[in-house]
C-alpha cells in the first residue's frame, strides 16, 4: 500500500512536465511542480500490480464461419469447428468452452473419443491434434503433422485407438490415438483398386468399418470407386465402379446394405450379395419430365440411412433439390417410410448429423433428433414427432440476427432490473417448439460465488436493440427493442432516407442506458437519437419531435489559404447553429436544383401509438439537412435524469437538450464555445473568401465522409460485420474491388492529393476514433487495416511533433472540430465557485476540454415549468489528442457517482394519497471532503494522455503520457478490487490499467492487435474487472483484468466432462449368432502395431508434443471425487475385459470338447478297419 502525498499550487493552472516513457508502454506519472498551500491531498492507492492479470473468460454468440460438426452420443456434448481454426465445445446451459489452433488453420473434421474425454481435430494445414476435455480449459495433448499428403478424411471406430485417416492422394493411414505414432500398415491406393484400373480414384471421402465384422473397411472414393478391405487379408473383398462421385455412405445397422449420396441427386443401396449393380437408385427430388427423361438434380452432400425399432428406417440427406427453380433455399430432406418431409433453412446447410441411443454401429439407432450446422444458426430437429418440430435453443446463437454495431457492458446492475426485463421480453417469445428438453445436456455447471447482476446491450444495423442477461459467465436474452417502430416506413426511392441508406437506415451507433432511473437513449445512424422511459403497463403514447438544425453554415468554415504563410480564420461568433422546428426552406437559402432543406433523414410517425410494456419511446430527436447537404452523423452524447437533459454532439457543435420540457437549450458550435478564451487564437476570416469555394471545402475533412453519402451512411457499420481476419484473403479481395482506395508511396507526403480517406487523417488533428467509424472503402467494405493504422500513426506522429499553438498551417487544415465526448455532474464552473453544481464536461477532437456550467430549478414544479439557463464559462485545458473519458473522484480518491432520478413508472395508476414527484439520488463532490475541504477531481482522458485536475482552481495534479507511437481508442474509469483504476485499449493492442489519481501504470499486456473496426468499436470495459469485444460479426468474447477473477476461473467455467459408464452391447442372441449375423472382433493391435506392421517412414508424419500434457495430467488428476471417479471407471472397464476373457475363454473349452467328442466318434469307427480298407 503507498501513500501519495501531493501539494497543491492553487494558483498555478498550466499542466506540469511530465517524463516521457518508452513508446510501447507509456510513461511513469508526471511530477508536477508543487508550491506551498494550506490544502494537501492525502489518498491511500490500495491497487498494486499483482492485483492485475489478463486472461479469456467465455465467449459467446454463434461460431464464426463455421466448417465441421461432432457429437459424444454418451456424454451428449456438442463440439463446432470454425474456419479460422476455433472450436466450440456445447453441453448443458452453462457448459459452454471456445478452444482455439495456434496455428489457425481451418477446422475439416472433429471425432470425439467417445466417452473418454478427448476430441481429435482436423485442421486444413494437414495436422491432427489430440484435445484432453477431462479439463475446464481444453488442451492439446499431441499433434501429428502429414508432410507429404493432405487429410481429406478421418474415421474413428467407437471404442478403438486406432484413428483411420483417407487422404487426398487416395491412401489410408492408421494412428494410434494413444501415442499419436503412424502405424506402418498403410491401404495403398493403387492395391485398392484393379491393377486394369487406368485412372486415379480420386481422394478419399469415406471410411467406415463394417458394422458386420470390425476386420472390414469401407473406403469410398470420389470418382465413385467403392472398395471394401479386409484389413486381415490385406486385400479387396469386392470393389464397387459407379459412373457418379460419390459425396457419402451410411450403413444399415446389420452390415448387409449401405446406401450413397452421389453428385446426380441420386441416393444408391448396396447389398454385399450383389456389389456389381446398386440394389435400388432413388432420385428423391427428381421428376420425371415429359420426354421420359429425369431431370437434373443438385448432389446430395450427405446421407444418414438410421433404422428404428418402432418405426420404418429414417432416410435423411441435405441437398439433392432440382435445377428448375433459381434461389431455392437449402433444405433438409426427411424420408420416413414413404413420406417425404423438406425442412427448408434459412441459411446454407454446412453439415448435419443424426443423434441415435445407442453409441454401437451394429445396433438397432433409434435416432431421436437430427442437429443441423447452417452458415449461420444451429438448429436440432426432434424425429420423435410426426411434425418434426424444433427444439428451443438455449444458446445465445442469434447475437448477429441483424449484424451488430455497438454494443454496451453493465456490471453490478440494479438486482431488480433482469427480473422485470425478463418478464417483460417472454411475453414476445416465439412458440411452436418441441416440448422435449434439450438433446445436448452433457456437462455440469454450477452457479459461483462470485456473480453479480450484469447486461450487455447490443445495437444492431436493423434498429433493434437487445438486452442480455450476463451473469455468471452465461449468455440469456431479456428483451429486445425495436427503434424502427416509432418511425413511418420509408418507401422505396423516396424521400433523403432513400437516398441515403437505402438499406438499414434506422441502424443503431450508440446507446446510453441509466439502469436506476431506467432512461436510456439510442443514436441512430441516420443522426437521430430517441429516448425511452421503461414502463410495466401499456399505453397510447404520442411520441414528441423535435428537429435541431446542428449544421455550421459553409462560410463559416476554416478553409486554407492561397498562401501558407497569411492564413485566414472565420470570425468568432459567425458559427452557431440553430435549433430549427419547420419543414418550409429559408427564404434566402442557395440550394441547387431540386435539393431539399431543413427536413430530417426520417419521418416520426405523427398519431397516437398503442405501446405494449418495456422501453416506450418518449422523444426523438433529429438533426436536418442544410443546403442539400446531409447531418453529419452524432459523434457524442450523455443523458442525466437527474437534471433532465441530453446533450449530443458532431462535427459541427453541440446541442443540450431539456427532455422534461421539450426543448432545446443550447445549439452551437465548437468554436463559439471556447468564446475569447480560444486556444488557437484563430482570426477574422478574409473577405476574400467567396461562397463557392468555401462550400467546396467544407466537407473535405472527416465531414467530406458524407461526399457519397450513399456509400458511407451505409458502410460505416456494414464494414463492422464484413470485414475479414484473415489478413491474406482481406488483401485479396481488397486488390479485387473495384472501389477499394489504394494508397501509391508516393502520396503519401503531400495531403492534397492523397486518396479522401487518408487525406482527412492527415489533416492533423482528426481522431483515429472517428477514422475507424466513419473512414471505410465502399461497397467492398475489405480493407487491411493494420496498413491503414500505420499510415494513421505516421500521420499523427508528425502533427504532434509541431507545436499545437504555434503551427498555424495545421490548425488551418483542420476543417471542424468534433465533440467526442461529454460528461454530466456536479462541479465547479469556475475557479471561485465555492459550492460544486450541474456542469457539462465536453471534449473535443482537438484535446480541448471545456466545462459549461448550468442553473437548473430544484423545486419539481419550477422544473417543468420555469427554463434552464445554460452558459459556456470559458474554462479550457488542453491535452495531446482527441479527448475519450471524464470521471469524478473526491479528494480521497472514491468514484462520484452521477446523480439521477429514482425510477418511477410514468403509466402507472393514479394514487390520490402519494402524488407522484421526482425523486433524486445526489452525490455532492464535498459530502465525503472532512480532512480536505471543498472540491474534487476530475480524470481526463485522451487518445494518448491522462490527467487529473483538482477543482475548482482547475490545476493539474498528475500527467501520464500513456503511448506515443499508438494512440487509445477506449478509456473507462472502473471500479475494481475495492477502488478505481482507468482501464486503456490502444490500437496497437494493448491494455493498460492506471492507477487513480496518481497514474501509476499497474499493468500493460499486449493482448490483442487491431486487425479491424469491429474491435475498435465494440471494445468496452466495465467494474468488477472485466470487458468485452466483438472478436467476429457473431461472438463476443468476454475478458477478464484482474487477478482475482483468473484465480476463480476454473470454478466459475463448466466441465465438460462427467464420469458416465459406457452402454453395453446389446445381446443379439443364439441364433443370429449361430446364422452368422453376429459381428466378428479382432485384435487390431496385432495387424496395427509396431510388432506386425512396423514403423511408418519418418518423413511422411511428424510428431508434436502438446503444450497440455502436463497441465491436462495434473488438471485432470486434480480432486479426490475425479480420481475415486476415474479409479471406479478404470475397474469397471478392468472387470468388462474380465468378463469379455472368461466369455472367451469358455467358448474355447465348448470347441475344444466338441473337437474331443467328434475325434473320439471318428476313431470309435475306425478302430476295427484293417489298413487296406481306409
Amino acid at each position: 500500500m503507498k501513500k501519495f502525498r501531493k501539494v497543491l499550487d492553487g494558483l498555478t493552472t498550466s499542466s506540469p512536465g511530465g517524463t516521457i516513457g518508452t513508446p510501447s508502454c507509456g510513461s511513469a506519472a508526471g511530477t508536477p511542480t508543487a508550491a506551498p498551500t494550506p490544502k494537501e491531498i492525502d489518498v491511500q492507492e490500495t491497487l498494486i500490480s499483482e492485483n492485475f492479470q489478463l486472461c479469456k473468460t467465455v465467449r459467446h454468440g454463434f461460431p464464426y464461419q463455421p466448417t465441421a460438426l461432432a457429437f459424444d452420443p454418451v456424454q451428449k456434448i456438442l463440439a463446432i469447428g470454425s474456419r479460422s481454426g476455433g472450436v466450440r465445445i456445447l453441453g448443458r446451459p452453462g457448459v459452454d468452452c471456445y478452444c482455439q489452433h495456434e496455428s489457425g488453420a481451418a477446422v475439416l473434421q472433429l471425432q470425439f473419443l467417445i466417452n473418454e474425454g478427448a476430441l481429435v481435430t482436423a485442421c486444413a494445414d494437414d495436422t491432427l491434434h489430440l484435445w484432453n476435455l477431462r479439463q475446464r480449459r481444453p488442451a492439446v495433448l499431441h499433434s501429428l503433422k502429414f508432410n507429404r499428403e493432405r487429410i481429406t478424411f478421418c474415421h474413428l471406430p467407437f471404442q478403438s485407438k486406432w484413428l483411420y485417416v483417407g487422404t487426398e492422394r487416395g491412401n489410408t493411414h492408421i494412428v494410434n490415438i494413444e501415442s499419436f505414432i503412424l502405424s506402418g500398415y498403410v491401404i495403398m491406393w493403387n492395391k485398392a483398386i484393379e491393377l486394369s484400373t487406368k485412372t486415379h480414384p480420386g481422394p478419399v471421402v469415406h471410411l467406415s468399418d463394417s458394422p458386420k465384422d470390425e476386420g472390414k473397411l469401407l473406403v469410398g472414393f470420389e470418382s465413385g470407386t467403392i472398395v471394401q478391405w479386409d484389413l486381415r487379408a490385406k486385400k479387396a473383398d469386392f470393389r464397387i465402379y459407379y459412373d457418379e462421385a460419390i459425396h457419402s455412405v451410411s450403413w444399415h445397422h446389420e452390415g448387409k446394405t449401405f446406401m450413397c449420396s452421389h453428385s446426380d441427386g441420386s441416393l444408391t443401396l448396396w447389398n454385399l450379395r450383389n456389389t456389381s449393380k446398386p440394389f435400388q437408385v432413388t432420385f428423391p427430388h427428381g421428376k420425371i419430365q415429359k420426354d421420359g427423361r429425369k431431370e437434373s438434380c443438385k448432389p446430395i452432400l450427405k446421407v444418414e440411412y438410421k433404422t428404428s425399432r418402432s418405426s420404418e428406417p429414417f432416410v435423411i440427406f441435405s441437398g439433392g433439390l432440382s435445377y428448375d427453380k433459381a434461389g431455392r433455399r437449402p433444405t433438409l430432406t426427411i424420408m420416413h417410410g414413404k413420406a417425404i418431409t423438406v425442412l427448408e433453412m434459412d441459411h446454407p446447410i454446412v453439415e448435419f448429423m443424426v443423434l441415435c441411443e445407442t453409441p454401437y454401429n451394429n445396433e438397432v439407432q433409434d435416432p431421436y433428433a437430427v442437429v443441423v450446422l447452417l452458415e449461420k444458426d444451429l438448429i436440432v430437429v426432434d424425429l420423435t414427432q410426426s411434425n418434426f418440430p424444433v427444439f428451443e435453443n438455449p444458446y445465445p446463437m442469434d447475437v448477429h440476427e441483424s449484424p451488430v454495431t455497438c454494443t454496451a457492458y453493465f456490471a453490478d446492475c440494479p438486482p431488480d432490473i433482469i427480473p422485470i426485463l425478463y418478464s417483460i421480453g417472454a411475453k414476445h417469445k416465439k412458440t411452436g417448439y418441441s416440448q422435449k428438453e434439450w438433446p445436448v445436456s452433457g456437462g455440469s455447471w454450477t452457479l459461483g460465488s462470485h456473480t453479480y447482476p450484469e447486461i450487455i446491450i447490443t445495437g444492431h444495423a436493423d434498429g433493434s436493440v437487445k438486452f442480455w442477461d450476463a451473469s455468471a459467465f452465461t449468455l440469456q436474452m431479456l428483451y429486445k427493442l425495436k427503434t424502427s417502430k416509432v418511425f413511418e416506413k420509408p418507401k422505396a426511392g423516396e424521400g433523403r432516407a432513400a437516398e441515403l441508406v437505402e438499406e438499414d437506415p434506422f441502424a443503431v451507433q450508440m446507446v446510453s442506458w441509466c439502469p436506476q432511473s431506467r432512461i436510456f437513449c439510442v443514436v441512430g445512424i441516420s443522426a437521430h437519437i430517441i429516448l425511452y422511459r421503461f414502463s410495466k403497463y401499456d399505453a397510447n403514447t404520442q411520441i414528441v419531435s423535435l428537429e435541431v438544425r446542428l449544421q455550421c453554415d459553409s462560410e463559416d468554415i476554416i478553409t486554407p489559404s492561397e498562401n501558407e504563410n497569411n492564413p485566414c480564420f472565420a470570425e468568432p461568433g459567425s458559427h452557431s447553429p440553430q435549433p430549427h422546428h419547420q419543414h418550409p426552406l429559408s427564404p434566402g437559402s442557395r440550394t441547387p436544383e431540386g435539393a431539399k432543406d431543413s427536413i430530417p433523414c426520417l419521418k416520426v410517425k405523427d398519431r397516437v401509438v398503442r405501446v405494449p410494456p418495456g422501453y416506450q419511446s418518449e422523444l426523438v430527436i433529429q438533426l436536418l439537412w442544410v443546403d442539400g447537404e446531409p447531418p453529419q452523423q452524432i459523434t457524442s452524447l450523455d443523458i442525466n435524469s437527474a437534471y433532465g437533459l441530453l446533450a449530443f454532439g458532431n462535427l459541427n457543435g453541440l446541442a443540450v437538450v431539456d427532455y422534461l420540457q421539450k426543448t432545446v437549450l443550447l445549439c452551437i458550435s465548437t468554436l463559439d464555445l471556447y468564446g475569447a478564451t480560444d486556444p488557437y487564437q484563430r482570426l477574422t476570416r478574409s473577405p476574400r473568401r467567396n461562397r463557392q469555394s468555401t462550400s467546396e471545402f467544407c466537407m473535405r475533412g472527416l465531414s467530406n465522409f458524407y461526399s457519397d453519402s450513399k456509400k458511407r451512411i451505409r458502410t460505416s457499420y456494414q464494414s463492422l460485420t464484413e470485414l475479414t481476419d484473415n489478413q491474406q484473403s482481406t488483401d485479396m479481395d481488397r486488390s479485387k474491388s473495384p472501389t477499394s482506395v489504394h494508397y501509391p508511396t508516393s502520396l503519401h507526403n503531400d495531403p492534397r492529393v492523397l486518396p479522401e480517406p487518408v487525406a482527412s487523417l492527415r489533416a492533423s488533428h482528426c481522431s483515429p476514433v472517428f477514422y475507424l467509424l466513419d473512414n471505410v472503402k465502399g461497397p467492398g467494405r475489405k480493407l487491411s487495416l493494420p496498413t491503414d493504422l500505420k499510415t494513421d500513426l505516421e500521420s499523427r506522429e508528425n502533427s504532434f511533433s509541431r507545436s499545437r499553438s504555434s503551427s498555424v498551417s495545421s490548425i488551418d487544415r483542420d476543417t471542424k472540430e468534433a465533440v467526442t465526448t461529454l460528461q454530466f455532474g456536479e462541479s465547479y464552473g469556475r475557479k471561485n465557485d465555492v459550492l460544486p453544481g450541474p456542469c457539462l464536461w465536453v471534449g473535443t477532437s482537438l484535446g480541448v476540454v471545456l466545462l459549461i456550467p448550468m442553473s437548473i430549478p430544484i423545486d419539481h414544479e419550477e422544473r417543468m415549468e420555469d427554463s434552464v439557463t445554460v452558459g459556456p464559462s470559458g474554462a479550457v485545458q488542453m491535452l495531446k489528442g482527441s479527448v475519450l473519458r471524464f470521471a469524478f473522484l473526491d479528494c480521497s480518491g472514491a468514484l462520484i457517482q452521477g446523480p439521477y432520478e429514482v425510477w418511477r413508472d410514468q403509466n402507472a395508476p393514479e394514487d390520490s394519497d402519494r402524488p407522484r414527484r421526482r425523486k433524486l439520488v445526489h452525490f455532492s463532490p464535498s459530502s465525503s471532503q472532512d480532512a480536505c475541504g471543498e472540491g474534487h477531481l476530475t480524470v481526463v482522458c485522451s487518445e494518448r494522455q491522462a490527467k487529473v485536475f483538482l477543482m475548482p482552481s482547475q490545476s493539474c495534479l498528475f500527467v501520464h503520457n500513456i503511448t506515443e507511437s499508438s494512440f487509445v481508442l477506449r478509456a473507462d474509469v472502473v471500479s475494481v478490487c475495492n477502488s478505481v483504476c482507468l482501464a486503456c485499449f490502444c490500437a496497437n493492442g494493448h491494455v493498460m490499467m492506471l492507477s487513480l489519481p496518481s497514474l501509476r501504470p499497474l499493468m500493460d499486456v499486449n493482448y490483442l492487435p487491431l486487425t479491424d473496426m469491429r474491435i475498435a468499436r465494440t471494445f468496452y470495459f466495465t467494474n468488477g474487472g472485466q470487458a468485452l469485444y466483438l472478436s467476429s460479426p457473431t461472438e463476443i468474447q468476454r475478458i477478464t483484468y484482474t487477478q482475482e477473477m483468473c484465480d476463480n476461473l476454473q470454478e466459475m467455467l463448466g466441465e465438460l466432462f462427467t464420469p458416465i459408464e459406457t452402454p453395453e452391447a446389446q445381446n443379439r442372441g443364439f441364433l443370429k449368432g449361430f446364422f452368422g449375423g453376429n459381428t466378428q472382433t479382432f485384435d487390431r493391435e496385432e495387424l496395427f502395431g509396431e510388432a506386425a506392421a512396423g514403423k511408418a517412414s519418418r518423413s511422411l508424419a511428424q510428431h508434436i508434443p502438446g503444450q497440455g500434457g502436463v497441465e491436462g495430467m495434473k488438471v485432470a488428476a486434480g480432486g479426490a471425487v475425479g480420481e475415486l471417479a476415474r479409479a471406479r471407471i478404470a475397474l469397471d472397464e478392468r472387470g468388462q475385459r474380465l468378463g469379455e476373457l472368461e466369455e472367451r475363454t469358455a467358448l474355447m473349452m465348448t470347441s475344444a470338447e466338441t473337437f474331443s467328442k467328434h475325434a473320439h466318434e471318428l476313431m470309435l469307427k475306425c478302430k476295427d478297419k484293417k489298413w487296406y480298407q481306409f
